[in-house]
Parts: C-alpha cells; structure tokens; sequence
C-alpha cells in the first residue's frame, strides 16, 4: 500500500474539515471546531494535516508543538476510508511534523471510553500515561 498524499491544510479546507471532524464525532458543544481550526492554521507551532483522495479529504489531524512536546488533536478518518491506513499515515505525518521542529515526545488525549481509539493508538505503540489532565476554560474569565 502506497502512502497517501498527506498536505498541510488551507483555509479553502476549513469547510471540508470540520464537517469531518463533526461526521467522526470529534466534536463537543463546548468547543467550536472552526475556531480550532483557524487558530491551529494561524499559529507556526501547529498545523492542520489533510489525507488527499481523488474523492477530497479522506483523513485529517491537528498537530502542534508547545516547546515542550508535541500534541495530537482531531484524527479523523471518513468512515468509508477506514481501513485503508489514512490513520496511521496521519499519524506518521503528525510524527514527521513534529521530528522536523525537535519535538522530544508525542502525546493525545483520548475520551476513556472510546475503546476504538484507545487500541488505535495502543497498535502504533502509544502508552497510557501516568498523569491526569485537568483543565479550565479560559474564554468566560475576562
């Protein structure tokens, strides 16, 4: 199997992407995937990879690097591509990005009960971590 073409996303693919993300069910009332997106293309330190078919995108994954290490957001793959390895040539991608600004380490968050995901991950040699996220919207405390 051939790697497909992985690019960096534009803003012409804002569209496309977020009604991946929402069709794979990456999406939550409290975030607004369109913003992400933008933000992840404004920003040097991130980006926003595309899976390219003769069909349109396949697969996307949002990646970035905080000085500190990388992270992995918004892996989707459309649901007639699976099985095909877009996901695990995104990830490649995501990994490729992340080697090219000296990124020491990978990391995701993963919802616990997505058992699917978890055992994606699990099969490209990811581990659990011994930590826990905690967090806090910032955009209402002004």
């Amino acid at each position: 199997m051939h790697r497909p073409l992985i690019e960096a996303a534009t803003s012409d693919d804002a569209t496309a992407v977020v009604a991946l993300w929402r069709m794979c069910e990456l999406t939550r009332p409290w975030n607004d995937p369109a913003a992400d997106f933008a933000l992840a293309l404004d920003s040097e330190s991130s980006a926003v990879l595309v899976a390219q078919g003769s069909d349109g995108i396949g697969g996307s994954i949002m990646v970035g690097f905080d000085g500190h290490r990388g992270w992995v957001y918004y892996l989707a793959v459309a649901p007639d591509r699976r099985g095909e390895g877009l996901g695990r040539a995104l990830m490649a991608a995501a990994e490729d990005w992340l080697r090219a600004r000296g990124a020491p380490k990978i990391q995701l968050m993963v919802r616990e009960d997505n058992h699917a995901a978890l055992g994606f991950y699990r099969a490209l040699g990811l581990e659990r971590q011994k930590v826990v996220t905690l967090g806090r919207f910032l955009k209402d405390d002004a």
